[in-house]
C-alpha cells in the first residue's frame, strides 16, 4: 500500500491525532461514576477501568463504553446511557492540543483543502477555534454537525464532497484503525496511522500493515504528504 501520489485534500481525526485522548477517557470514567453514585455504587475501579481501555487499544476494535457497562454498569445494554452522560463531560480542555498540530495544518493549509472526519460533540469547534485552529480547517467532519458517524462510510463521503476531491486524492489521518484506516481506506482514501492516544502502545506487525503510513506523531507529515507521499 502506499499514499496517492497526488494529495488534494487531508482529513484529521480529533481524538488521538489533534487533543490528548485522555480528555474522553476521563468524560467517560467520570459518566460511568456519576451513574453508579445515583445507584448508590462507589466510583469505578481504576485499575480494571484502565486494564479494559488498554484491551480496547490493542483489539482496535469494539466498544469501549460497552465493556464498562458490561463490567461496571448493568450490562452492555447501558452502553447508550454512558455514552449519552459521557457526551456533557466531553471537553477538550486548554493545554491539550498536541504541539505539531499547529505547524502541521499551517503547512498545509492553502496547498490541499483541509478538513477534520471526527466523532465528536459541537463543542470541539469552540476548543479549536479558541487553540487558533479553525482559520486551518476547511470541511468540518464531526459528527455531532453531519449527523453521521465514523465508521459509517457517508462521513467520509460527505468530508470529500465539500472538499470537491476525489476519493483516491484524499487522505485520513486518524488514530485507531477500526473507526479510521479501515473505513477510510474503504471509501478510497489514503491512510495515515498516528500512533498516539487510542492506537495500542504496541502494534502489531499485522496492524501496522494496515494504514498506507504509520508515524508516531504529526512532526515532519505535511512535508511528506505534500511530496507526494514519499517518505
Amino acid at each position: 500500500m502506499s499514499l496517492p501520489t497526488r494529495i488534494e485534500a487531508v482529513f484529521f481525526d480529533i481524538g488521538g491525532p489533534v487533543y490528548d485522548d485522555a480528555n474522553f477517557a476521563t468524560a467517560v470514567l467520570t459518566a460511568l461514576d456519576e451513574i453508579r453514585a445515583e445507584r448508590g455504587e462507589g466510583p469505578a475501579d481504576r485499575d480494571r477501568f484502565t486494564t479494559l481501555y488498554d484491551e480496547t487499544r490493542a483489539r482496535q476494535g469494539g466498544s469501549l463504553r460497552g465493556a464498562l457497562s458490561e463490567e461496571f454498569l448493568d450490562g452492555r445494554h447501558e452502553r447508550a446511557l454512558l455514552h449519552e452522560r459521557t457526551r456533557r463531560h466531553w471537553i477538550q480542555h486548554p493545554g491539550t492540543l498536541y504541539a505539531d498540530v499547529l505547524p502541521c495544518l499551517r503547512a498545509l493549509h492553502g496547498r490541499v483543502r483541509t478538513g477534520v472526519i471526527a466523532n465528536q460533540e459541537a463543542g470541539v469547534v469552540d476548543a479549536l477555534t479558541r487553540d487558533g485552529v479553525t482559520h486551518l480547517i476547511d470541511v468540518w467532519g464531526v459528527s455531532a454537525l453531519v449527523g453521521k458517524e465514523k465508521p459509517d462510510p457517508e462521513l467520509f463521503h460527505w468530508a470529500l464532497d465539500k472538499a470537491g476531491v476525489a476519493a483516491g486524492q484524499a487522505v485520513h489521518v486518524g488514530n485507531r484503525l477500526d473507526t479510521d484506516v479501515r473505513p477510510a481506506r474503504s471509501v478510497g482514501l489514503g491512510t495515515v496511522w498516528v500512533l498516539r492516544g487510542e492506537a495500542p502502545p504496541h502494534p502489531t506487525p499485522e496492524q501496522l500493515a494496515e494504514p498506507d503510513l504509520a508515524v508516531d506523531d504529526l512532526t515532519g507529515l505535511a512535508q511528506v504528504l505534500l511530496s507526494g507521499g514519499a517518505s
